[in-house]
């Protein structure tokens, strides 16, 4: 494969967003271009329609490119931004194996699990407004169209400065964007989303399904109905849902099958209420949002069973009242790293079982399994110790996670189990059958 070349230049320095970047995602990857003027901006193949209408217009005006076109050997400098989070990053999370990258952060979102060289990350409405600072900072021109850019992605995420996660920061931030002529009418024009027949159908279906409870001291609605094809702005939906249906959460399930066969929910939740972080929520789920709207993507589990884990959430303080630790085998069987091939072959017979781990005093080295055999070209090779053949490069879970995350991860990775680790030990192993077990048990008789 052939370096990128850009002005016979290799691309050394990215900026890259989140997959369904939207306003916020990819105005900020503006600004930061602005800031870090020698690296590249790096879009996702998924942007929001409203983003690629967007694109598509100012498409000679903004400079970036596809990340399909990138090889990943070839950077030094990593600069995300609006996530903290590798698995949202599509095929450039395969960055998450270097250890000689830099890696600069700008989010808005708590939490996350890249380990970045340095991060600015802050509860704020949104990321803009970090990255607004440091221009102000850096006293740099901006463009008329960068300003009303960046003002589309303050907005969309503060709701108009309406949102309860806006800080007067964000105010700040919106009144230097118009000061630099940023145009509203056309920040309206972009914000202002589509509401045609398939979404009026989806919302009267909601409504034909509207139930209320109780959980945790707030009142909560969610609607699941099946839909056909792509529907855009299912968020726009949910939202008129709770303001009519008056609750202080809304979650739509969206079902969808698959060409596979296999049901595809996508969970979209709105909340007015302080206490209720709906992004908290998600996130659990796999997915994302902020305190006031998220949304996951949940595939191959029973609708009934992700509501279900909806209200376990609420009930739980928004933390599952199920976690790995509840599911896994324990204590598990596993080999020392000295141990030889030939033996580690007798017990994967004797046991019936596809893989093990290997463990030296308590810490996971790594994970042998039938398939690694394969590396084997001589007979005298089987008496070698494990530690030859093992995969190092292992795929673990915490035992405080969900099933959910544990079932995702596994379907990324293409494996059966994940062991369980805390403080860099061995404590557990879950496999994907553990893992469809609960979500089977959670449906009704």
């Amino acid at each position: 494969m052939s370096l990128l070349q850009t002005d016979d230049r290799t691309i050394t320095q990215i900026i890259t967003t989140h997959r369904n970047a939207d306003f916020d995602a990819f105005a900020s990857m503006v600004a930061a271009s602005l800031i870090y003027p020698d690296a590249t901006a790096v879009v996702p193949r998924a942007v929001n329609p409203n983003v690629r209408a967007f694109m598509s217009i100012h498409k000679d005006i903004f400079d970036y490119v596809d990340r399909r076109s990138i090889v990943a050997e070839s950077v030094q400098r990593l600069i995300v931004v609006d996530t903290a989070d590798w698995s949202r990053l599509g095929p450039l999370s395969v960055l998450k194996q270097r250890t000689d990258l830099w890696i600069d952060v700008w989010d808005h979102h708590e939490g996350g699990d890249i380990d970045a060289s340095w991060i600015c990350q802050e509860p704020i409405g949104a990321t803009v407004t970090l990255l607004v600072r440091r221009l102000k900072e850096l006293r740099k021109l901006i463009t008329p169209i960068q300003a009303t850019l960046l003002l589309t992605g303050l907005y969309e995420d503060t709701g108009n400065l309406s949102f309860s996660s806006c800080t007067p920061e964000d105010a700040y931030a919106a009144g230097w964007l118009l000061d630099r002529k940023a145009d509203l009418s056309l920040v309206a024009k972009f914000l202002r989303p589509a509401y045609g027949e398939k979404q009026k159908d989806v919302l009267f279906e909601m409504l034909k399904n509207t139930s209320r409870m109780k959980v945790n001291g707030y009142s909560v609605s969610i609607s699941r109905i099946r839909v056909e094809g792509h529907v855009n702005n299912l968020a726009l939906v949910v939202r008129m849902y709770r303001d009519i249906v008056n609750v202080d959460a809304a979650f739509g399930l969206f079902e969808s099958q698959q060409k596979n066969g296999r049901t595809k929910c996508m969970l979209i939740g709105r909340s007015d209420h302080d206490g209720l972080d709906v992004g908290s929520l998600m996130k659990s789920l796999g997915g994302g949002g902020h305190p006031g709207a998220g949304s996951a993507m949940v595939t191959g589990v029973n609708p009934e069973a992700v509501e279900q884990m909806i209200v376990d959430l609420i009930e739980g303080n928004q933390q599952s009242s199920v976690q790995i630790s509840d599911l896994m085998s324990f204590p598990v069987f596993s080999v020392p790293s000295h141990t030889s091939m030939a033996e580690v072959a007798k017990i994967l017979r004797r046991r019936g079982c596809t893989g093990l781990p290997v463990v030296d005093d308590e810490e996971l080295k790594g994970i042998i399994s039938r398939r690694d055999f394969k590396k084997i070209r001589k007979e005298s090779q089987l008496s070698s110790p494990v530690k030859a053949f093992m995969s190092t490069k292992t795929v673990t879970i915490q035992p405080g996670k969900s099933p959910i995350q544990a079932a995702r991860v596994m379907v990324r990775h293409d494996i059966g189990r994940l062991p369980v680790v805390e403080d860099g030990k061995l404590i557990g192993i879950i496999t994907r059958s553990d893992a469809m077990t609960y979500f089977y048990d959670l449906l009704p008789d």
